[in-house]
């Protein structure tokens, strides 16, 4: 079997066959095994914290791929790892994996997005136990009148604008999931990365402004945000990321967000269906998104070593 080579940054081609081999296999699987934030780290050259993996056959063919980031400085490194569809069965996914663990240092948590048979039997096989459940929910955005948003007093909603509310959104974002770090850890290159992407509409990208007048002017204080996000080809409207600020809790303005989120995506871009990510272990927001029409579509798992 060949050997796993471990490189901080990958050559133009070797992107390429990167992002080939994840879309035949999300093609087979029905999901991506590596996330948004993954395939985006392929690109734009070398990051600080994050290393990439590469099984070749022995004539060149690209086997396999993992990635592994370090840039959480409580947590264990992150890892997720694809095999390509033709060549499964051979030890190739084991093999990734026991290099992430080598890499990591013994000191892993892992992705099992879609929490397929396969991969929640190679994570046992590699020692490793379920730490994570995070679901996706969906609901139809057809049919009944979605409710009319009800925004605390004083607080007003506008849009995005590029370059003028970065630092104020990624002081936000970090504050409104210090206890996230993969969400609240962004920084402007990953704010850049995602602006840069042709799904990216800040028109869809709502912030909720306490003072600054009727239409949240600038003067105002940012205290929440929903910024969504459209899969044309599967018909499907994203809850991309849907904050509010710790001082703002438990007055209504994250179901207010939603709302205003979800006539977006209905009204305005008329897509059937909407969609969203949740711990499982976030009753609370379960509960909050269930009593919105939300429904358990496909679970996503993570395993970690025993620490």
């Amino acid at each position: 079997m060949s050997d796993v080579v471990v490189v901080d940054e990958l050559p133009e081609d070797a992107v390429a066959d990167v992002l080939r081999l994840i879309e035949d296999a999300a093609r087979d699987d029905g999901q991506s095994a590596v996330s948004e934030q993954g395939r985006l780290q392929l690109r734009g050259g070398r990051r600080a914290g994050v290393r990439h993996l590469l099984l070749r056959e022995g004539d060149g063919r690209l086997a396999g791929y993992a990635q592994l980031e370090e840039t959480d400085p409580v947590e264990a490194p992150t890892g997720e790892l694809v095999v390509a569809p033709a060549l499964r069965g051979q030890g190739h996914g084991r093999q990734l994996g026991q290099a992430l663990l080598d890499v990591s240092g013994k000191r892993l948590r892992v992705w099992a997005h879609g929490g397929h048979p396969a991969a929640r039997h190679l994570a046992q096989s590699l020692g490793l136990t379920l730490f994570r459940e995070l679901r996706q929910l969906r609901r139809p955005l057809t049919g009944p009148v979605l409710d009319e948003p009800v925004l605390p007093q004083g607080v007003a909603v506008r849009t995005f604008r590029p370059g003028e509310d970065d630092a104020a959104w990624l002081r936000l974002n970090a504050a409104a999931f210090a206890h996230h770090p993969e969400q609240g850890g962004l920084t402007q290159r990953d704010l850049d990365d995602r602006k840069a992407e042709p799904w990216f509409d800040p028109e869809g990208f709502f912030l909720a402004v306490r003072g600054g007048g009727q239409d949240g002017g600038q003067d105002g204080e940012l205290v929440g945000f929903h910024w969504t996000k459209v899969h044309a080809e599967e018909g499907l409207g994203e809850v991309y990321v849907l904050g509010v600020s710790p001082d703002e809790q438990g007055n209504g303005l994250g179901k207010a967000l939603t709302a205003v989120g979800l006539r977006y995506l209905a009204q305005r871009r008329g897509v059937p269906t909407a969609m969203l990510y949740v711990d499982a272990d976030n009753v609370p927001a379960v509960r909050v998104y269930e009593g919105m029409g939300f429904r358990t579509h496909e679970t996503d798992l993570m395993y970690r070593t025993e620490t």
